[in-house]
């Protein structure tokens, strides 16, 4: 036997007051397996078990009827479970009676109203009366998309009120995963509807046997009457006087009720007109609301807005709606006018152009506001030009203030540019009183390059935003606007080319006016000029400025913009290193000149004079100026740099102060041959060395670091693995290492070559060696590879070795295990073999012939 089932329990009802036919839900638990299954229910003691409608085991919808009771309980009554309980009650409103003229709030119910007036003769539509779950089981909404099911049934429907009705259709669409019993059960369901559905209509007529049996004998009455009268209209017979007490009764009834029809008619139209506004609301409200979205500047909320009602009403032919849409196209129109004006204002950001321009092309705006934006921001970056140097020379130093901008200057932004690319700033920092020791040409140009790297960026960025397309949203894509965008982009290409020209064409003319006057033509001095009353720059300050010249041709350089368009700038530069070296030697020429003076003829201790002392600035003017190793020091590393600086030193060493040496012989003065000595082995010497050992850190550490973790790289283990096949990648990536160190010192100085890589190899052969020693034990397999690896790196470097290296690599090799195999000898020589033939080209700047001098 089966388990009984609990008894039901009401735990919720949902109203939980209301007047009489009040439909209701109740909530609990075990209210029934079914609609057989229920077999009662009373709410405040009355039976509502004929409007109750199961719909599963926690929930019930039903009607109250008239009970006599104010409160009371909800019981449900089941054949599984008995009598149940409730811990909820529902509270009865008992509605005061009116009269049928009475005026009074009434809730019509307007999903099921019909105006039985203008339909008497119509019966109810049956789709009021259809039930939610015809079924009276579960439903269980299918997955299968609406599309699929019009392509598997065509022309069919799976409403079941429809013509074309499907059952199919309907079980797969409602109880897809129900069961066969479930289905079973819904079966049964569906006879004892109609079951109730007859039982129904013949109670109703038994209820009303007595009204239809006073009818019947009215009009059987009335028709005794009539055939005892005649049935002639004749004045005074029954048939007049029926007719006339009828008409009397309908105008009376016309009279009474005209009122009250009337009031309801109204109602019925203001109902109407509410509801018209109530679903159109967001057209009515959408003027306001764009009004205060754009004082708030929630642009996209505008945007969205205006998009719905132009997809809605856009081509509506309701008055109404076309007049409250003619607003709303007023107020968008404004809104484009404001938005361009934003555009077009300066200064702004980039990210608000973007963003401006991106709402102008959601909201359609005619022409093309990218490129008014471009077009805007080159004519406000000329002006700025203009403005800086006519301020500078009307009014003096600090004269502009790009609207409060407290970014920092051209050179606070460059100096680290200048330490990380040239090896340090040739400007020192700034004393409070800079400003008033300055020349104005300086603080003219930086000023002016301040104006080029703050505002050149963005208007570069913006026109590659426009030439891409990146500028529009998705709404913007999805209407053709960045292949417009493209398409004007690509048109207005040698326009745009134009304007980056004028830009630097200014930038370069202004410059020139400050700091080059006489390379400008005469009829543009009076343009570009006017520093004629101005300080002279002294060498220093021209290296200042090729520093900041330097820095915004880098700036520039780094935005990709084509060189051609850069060209004049590095014309600017060529220009002024050559005025600065021809200012800076003529400079030196009258220190130089006064030397002499200066001598006291007086020797120290060290057999000089003090006159050395003072020659230092002469040194380092021939380290970076020698007229035959001259090299710009632009965009090398530092290790290059070091490279370079060393090459120098041994330059110096062997040619300068040789020459100043025998110079000096020439004209009479003894002692040379001390003084060379002092200048070379004292400076010279150590100086060397220094750059030596710090060039040979940075290039050889880097190098023997990487051994070890590619030794190891992939868990390698000596004592567990394969027979070799060849050398491994860390080996070849080590010599590719030092093939580059070797291609770098060749290119500056081929005498460095061995003196370099002989101090390179020195280092990789202890790390190897360090590292065979650390090994326990090896392997056979570990040994061979072991073995190889070291003879691979020594024969290919074999030109480098010296006494230290060699013994490293002695070492090396002593910590492995012998090979006493001759299988295992002869392996090895073959993989040696492989390997200098597979890097034969590699290795070939290793050998001596491969050294031969370089042009310059």
């Amino acid at each position: 036997m089966s388990r009984a089932r609990q008894p039901p329990l009401v735990t919720g009802i949902s109203p939980k007051e209301g007047a009489a036919w009040t439909k209701v839900t109740i909530r609990g638990e075990n209210l029934g397996t079914g609609p057989a299954d229920l077999i009662g229910l009373s709410i405040c003691g009355h039976n509502c078990l004929l409007t109750a409608e199961w719909m599963s085991a926690s929930k019930i919808v039903c009607r109250v009827g008239p009970a006599k009771d104010d409160k009371g309980e909800i019981i449900v009554t089941t054949k599984s479970g008995g009598l149940g309980t409730s811990t909820v009650s529902f509270k009865l409103l008992r509605p005061d009676r009116i009269g049928i003229l009475d005026q009074s709030a009434v809730w019509v119910d307007e999903l099921n109203y019909y105006d039985m007036r203008a339909n008497r003769n119509k019966g109810i539509s049956p789709l009021s009366l259809r039930p939610s779950n015809p079924l009276g089981i579960e439903i269980d909404k299918g997955k299968i998309p609406q599309k699929d099911m019009e392509l598997t049934f065509p022309g069919m429907s799976g409403d079941f009120t429809s013509e074309n009705f499907s059952s199919t259709w309907y079980l797969i669409e409602n109880h897809a995963g129900s069961s066969f019993e479930q289905l079973k059960m819904a079966a049964t369901n569906l006879k004892k509807q109609a079951t109730k559905k007859n039982e129904g209509s013949l109670a109703y007529v038994k209820g009303g046997l007595s009204t239809f049996f006073e009818a019947q004998d009215a009009l059987a009455a009335i028709h005794q009457r009539l055939e005892s009268d005649g049935t002639e209209r004749v004045e005074g017979s029954m048939t007049q006087r029926l007719e006339n007490i009828l008409n009397r009764a309908s105008d009376t009834a016309d009279t009474l009720f005209q009122e009250v029809l009337g009031r309801k008619d109204k109602a019925d139209s203001t109902r109407n007109a509410l509801n018209v506004l109530q679903r159109f609301k967001f057209l009515f409200n959408l003027p306001l609301n764009i009004e205060r979205n754009i004082q708030k500047g929630d642009y996209d909320v505008v945007i969205n807005d205006y998009e719905k009602a132009k997809s809605l009403f856009g081509n509506t032919e309701v008055p109404v709606f076309k007049k409250v849409y003619a607003e709303v196209e007023t107020r968008i129109e404004a809104l484009r006018s404001l938005l361009l004006e934003k555009l077009l204002q300066t200064p702004s950001t980039l990210h608000d152009q973007k963003r401006y321009i991106r709402y102008l092309s959601d909201l359609h705006a005619p022409g093309d506001p990218a490129w008014q934006c471009i077009y805007a921001q080159h004519k406000w970056i000329l002006q700025l030009m203009l403005n800086c140097r006519d301020e500078f020379i009307s009014v003096g130093v600090g004269a502009l203030d790009l609207e409060g901008d407290t970014r920092p200057s051209a050179l606070g932004r460059l100096s680290h540019t200048t330490s990380l690319k040239r090896g340090g700033s040739l400007r020192s920092q700034r004393p409070s009183t800079w400003c008033f020791e300055t020349p104005q040409q300086v603080q003219f140009v930086e000023k002016l390059s301040d104006v080029v790297i703050g505002q050149l960026p963005n208007f570069w960025k913006l026109w590659i935003s426009y030439v891409n397309g990146s500028l529009f949203s998705e709404t913007g894509e999805k209407s053709g606007q960045v292949e417009k965008s493209k398409k004007n982009a690509r048109q207005r290409q040698n326009d745009f080319k134009k304007m980056i020209e004028e830009l630097t064409n200014r930038l370069v003319k202004l410059i020139r006016g400050a700091l080059l006057p006489a390379t400008l033509p005469q009829g543009e001095l009076s343009f570009y000029g006017g520093w004629e009353y101005k300080t002279d720059l002294s060498g220093a300050w021209l290296t200042q400025m090729i520093h900041i010249v330097r820095g915004c041709h880098e700036a520039l350089s780094a935005l990709e913009i084509p060189n051609d368009l850069l060209q004049v700038i590095q014309d600017l530069l060529l220009e002024l290193r050559v005025h600065c070296l021809i200012m800076t030697l003529l400079h030196t020429t009258e220190d130089v000149k006064g030397l002499a003076e200066k001598e006291d003829w007086v020797v120290d201790n060290e057999g000089i004079t003090s006159l050395v002392r003072r020659c230092y600035c002469i040194k380092q003017y021939f380290i970076f100026h020698d007229e035959k190793r001259c090299m710009l020091l632009k965009c090398f590393t530092m290790e290059q740099r070091l490279l370079i600086v060393l090459s120098n030193c041994h330059y110096l060493e062997r040619h300068t102060f040789l020459n100043l040496a025998n110079h000096f012989e020439k004209h009479g003065f003894t002692g040379t041959e001390k003084i060379t000595q002092v200048s070379i082995f004292l400076y010279f010497k150590s100086l060397d060395r220094k750059l030596f050992e710090a060039y040979i850190e940075r290039r050889a550490d880097p190098i023997a670091g990487s051994l070890e973790p590619g030794i190891y790289a992939g868990y390698f283990d000596w004592r567990d693995c394969q027979t070799p096949t060849g050398v491994r990648n860390y080996l070849k990536e080590a010599l590719v290492n030092i093939i580059t160190v070797h291609a770098e010192v060749f290119t500056v100085s081929k005498d460095l070559v061995p003196l370099v890589l002989s101090k390179i190899v020195e280092s990789v052969a202890d790390e190897m060696c360090r590292l065979m020693q650390c090994v326990s034990s090896f392997s056979k397999n570990g040994a061979l590879q072991a073995r190889l690896e070291i003879c691979a790196l020594r024969d290919a470097i074999a030109t480098y070795l010296n006494t230290d290296s060699n013994e490293s690599f002695k070492l090396a090799l002593d910590a492995l295990p012998q090979l006493h195999s001759g299988a295992d000898k002869k392996l090895l020589e073959e993989l040696l073999n492989k390997f200098k033939s597979s890097m034969q080209l590699q290795l070939t700047c290793f050998h001596p012939s491969s050294v031969q001098p370089v042009k310059r």
